[in-house]
């Protein structure tokens, strides 16, 4: 059962995040001593580390495919490392968007399998083993900044302009997943997102502990033909609000929301009552792409509602085309350079 994030962590601090704050700082010590951990697994090809600083999405995934895209127009072979969060499987596999479904290895995998070969493993040195096993020659990991299981040659942190890092408070008094500090003595790079000054804060901090700040923008993917129509907008995301804004931006005219947790897999009641809306409204359904992989060859009403829906796909555009690249030059370089450095056995 995937859990939602409470709406606290993502206010202004108040009792309920003061109240956690014995937990928090325990949380915080054990997240920050892990992370500082010498002994990682060194895999034979680079790793990219796309991860964020706080529970809940801010754009890793599209992230993630970007990099993909630029490794491939380079001539490489990436592969993608995940832990395959919201799915049943708990051993090493290979996703086959053909075959398998969300339920099983997750909805995200489900996505990037649909660009380059995907594994799935709670464990991540057995993930990037099998990925090398398969013949990738670059390794991007969706997710896992603060696992510090394998050694990582680039890592980039997507920070959300809109909702920064919440509250500020570590699990599970916020949505933070270590010492903000620990974090930015790992990362490489942070990824700033969006338009908006929630962000601003750390931007500055990483700036003054001399890490890279790339800029990109989540962009729509075509409007679905949804510019000019009525919809009933409808995701079970971190932040169902930027899909909204999202429809907005392409010309759609939202008539109802319905919001669900992140990773939610809705019931036939919730299909039902989305369908009835929408019928008895004269709106179109609108979800994403994340939330359309959930619905492929899902329970009882699953595939009625995947009919009837459109789908606004985006994608994440770095305001310097140059940048995915440089990411992964840097992380070859570093794979190179860990790699002379290793000692003879």
């Amino acid at each position: 059962m995937v859990s939602e994030a409470p709406p606290f962590w993502w206010m202004k601090p108040d009792w309920r995040a003061w109240s956690l704050a014995p937990l928090s700082f325990l949380y915080g010590r054990i997240a920050g001593y892990r992370m500082g951990r010498k002994r990682r697994h060194a895999p034979p090809v680079p790793v990219i580390c796309v991860g964020n600083f706080t529970v809940g999405g801010a754009g890793k995934t599209p992230t993630a495919l970007t990099i993909a895209r630029a490794a491939k127009a380079k001539g490489l072979k990436p592969g993608f490392l995940s832990r395959g969060y919201g799915g049943s499987l708990d051993v090493t596999t290979v996703v086959d968007p053909e075959h398998h479904r969300a339920v099983d290895v997750g909805d995200e995998p489900l996505l990037l399998a649909r660009e380059a070969l995907t594994v799935i493993s709670r464990r991540r040195v057995a993930g990037a083993e099998r990925l090398v096993k398969e013949g990738v020659d670059l390794i991007i990991m969706d997710d896992g900044f603060q696992s510090a299981r394998l050694a990582v040659d680039f890592a980039l942190v997507v920070i959300d302009t809109g909702r920064g890092i919440g509250n500020g408070h570590i699990v599970p008094g916020g949505p933070v997943r270590a010492p903000i500090a620990v974090q930015m003595r790992h990362l490489d790079a942070i990824l700033k997102v969006g338009d908006g000054n929630a962000a601003d804060r750390l931007v500055r901090q990483a700036a003054r502990a001399g890490k890279q700040v790339m800029v990109a923008k989540l962009r729509p993917q075509g409007d679905a033909g949804l510019a000019g129509h009525r919809v009933l907008a409808f995701a079970g995301i971190a932040d169902p609000g930027k899909f909204y804004r999202t429809l907005e931006s392409i010309g759609a005219e939202i008539a109802a929301t319905r919001d669900f947790p992140d990773h939610h897999h809705l019931s036939d009641d919730e299909i039902d009552d989305l369908i009835a809306h929408a019928e008895a409204s004269g709106l179109i359904l609108a979800t994403t792409a994340k939330d359309m992989v959930r619905l492929i060859g899902g329970h009882g009403r699953s595939e009625e509602l995947r009919r009837r829906v459109s789908v606004v796909d985006v994608e994440m555009a770095f305001d310097d085309p140059q940048a995915p690249g440089f990411i992964i030059d840097r992380a070859i370089e570093t794979c190179r350079a860990r790699r002379l450095k290793r000692p003879a056995r």
